[in-house]
């Protein structure tokens, strides 16, 4: 009789852990579907922003939290997704939805320009190289007439789908909403997939993973290009909400800022991630009444949660 109950005692945890993340996700879900019906257009603005930092921290973590790869400067295909789809269409007259394969093209040449020969680096080193790949990106589209240079690229049109032209920040707020559902979509079956399992071991032993015959640069660089991937879709979808982007946006602190949330969610934990990417987008508008000392406040909030909470606000068990 013991047995038995121990077994099924054994089967029921792993459905509680699985209940336990799926009816904060429906609830979740349940209000983002509806803010927009009830909030006014300063809060969906600021949610939409916030839903844009669920992508691109959900992108990173494939990097970061999955691979194991510190980087640096992923607003750098952040802002690639961004400039090809904004010349696509302001300079040359691409349809926008055209525009995001080229877009993911492009952000997978220069994973693989910057991946194939960096990548064989560890730890310090990789993060440097990262971030000297960042600035580069960004001084090249401040330095090229095509880019707009330091004024940056204006004019982009906004997107239509089905003859309904995306105008309101409501519309945009959706649109972000769908894309980082199908990006959580991605980043759980990759992380259920034989690949996901080989970023894991690469993570945790490089050296074990290789002993059982795992080609740690191939899985480095395929979680490099899909992070690259993420973020260029990203960029394309702000670049068509703004309708003009400069170098300014794509900067080593909005990299740094990425980097944060998945580092106070809980690195290779995608509803962690989801929720340190919500707080810092929304932490700085929460501590607004705070005037010139906000930062400041900011920055000491932020310090309390990884003091006491160093492994994030919902980390990875496996760790």
């Amino acid at each position: 009789m013991t047995d038995e109950v121990r077994t099924m005692s054994a089967t029921a945890q792993p459905r509680l852990m699985r209940w336990s993340v799926v009816l904060p996700g429906l609830a979740a879900l349940t209000c983002a579907l509806v803010l927009p019906q009830f909030a006014n257009a300063y809060v969906t603005e600021v949610a939409t922003t916030a839903l844009l930092y669920v992508v691109l921290c959900l992108g990173l973590n494939i990097v970061v939290g999955y691979a194991g790869l510190l980087d640096l400067g992923y607003a750098a295909f952040f802002a690639v997704g961004a400039y090809t789809s904004g010349i696509l269409t302001a300079e040359f007259g691409f349809n926008f939805w055209l525009t995001i394969p080229v877009a993911m093209a492009a952000a997978c040449v220069a994973g693989i320009i910057i991946g194939a020969p960096t990548l064989r680096l560890r730890s310090d080193y990789l993060a440097i190289v990262t971030l000297g790949f960042g600035e580069i990106v960004r001084i090249i589209a401040r330095n090229l007439d095509i880019t707009g240079g330091a004024s940056g690229l204006i004019g982009i049109e906004r997107p239509e789908i089905f003859g309904f032209k995306l105008m309101q920040v409501q519309h945009f707020y959706y649109a972000f909403l769908v894309l980082a559902l199908l990006t959580a979509f991605v980043c759980l079956s990759v992380e259920r997939s034989r690949m996901g399992r080989a970023w894991f071991y690469v993570r945790y032993d490089e050296d074990a993973a290789a002993g059982i015959g795992i080609n740690r640069v191939t899985a480095k660089l395929q979680a490099y290009m899909m992070g690259a991937v993420i973020a260029s879709v990203a960029g394309c979808l702000y670049a068509a909400k703004m309708t003009a982007i400069s170098p300014e946006s794509f900067t080593f602190n909005q990299s740094l800022l990425i980097l944060l949330g998945v580092v106070l969610g809980g690195m290779g934990r995608i509803p962690g991630v989801v929720l340190g990417a919500v707080l810092v987008a929304l932490l700085p508008e929460v501590l607004r009444g705070a005037g010139t000392y906000r930062p400041l406040v900011t920055a000491v909030a932020l310090l309390a949660i990884m003091l006491f909470r160093p492994n994030g606000l919902w980390p990875d068990k496996r760790v």
